[in-house]
């Protein structure tokens, strides 16, 4: 292999670990946001195809498995217990049966 072809294939391997590098270390990292309130939400995909979410709120251990439901705008999320919606990069999330607030303005911090 001359100099020029193993040069092209270093650079081509470099850019391929390059890509790979800027990838989340595992694919179900949870995302975190903090509302107005001050409560943390963290908050994953279960998949692909974004039909459901995992969510845990104000550092818990629960875990609350969220179906996609119809929205106006944005997407929403809920399991007849708790909804969180979001709308770009921002959401909100509450107690669907109360309809109590946990927070407003979610989003990275």
């Amino acid at each position: 292999m001359d100099k020029l072809c193993k040069a092209a294939v270093g650079a081509a391997l470099l850019s391929v670990i390059a890509g790979c590098s800027s990838q989340p270390a595992t694919p179900d990292a949870w995302t975190r946001w903090v509302c107005d309130s001050q409560a943390e939400v963290l908050w994953r995909f279960t998949d692909d195809s974004k039909e459901s979410v995992d969510v845990r709120v104000a550092g818990g251990d629960i875990a609350h498995r969220l179906k996609r439901e119809p929205s106006g705008s944005g997407a929403m999320f809920s399991d007849g217990m708790l909804t969180f919606h979001m709308k770009g990069e921002e959401g909100l999330i509450y107690r669907t049966a109360s309809n109590d607030l946990i927070g407003r303005g979610c989003k990275a911090p």
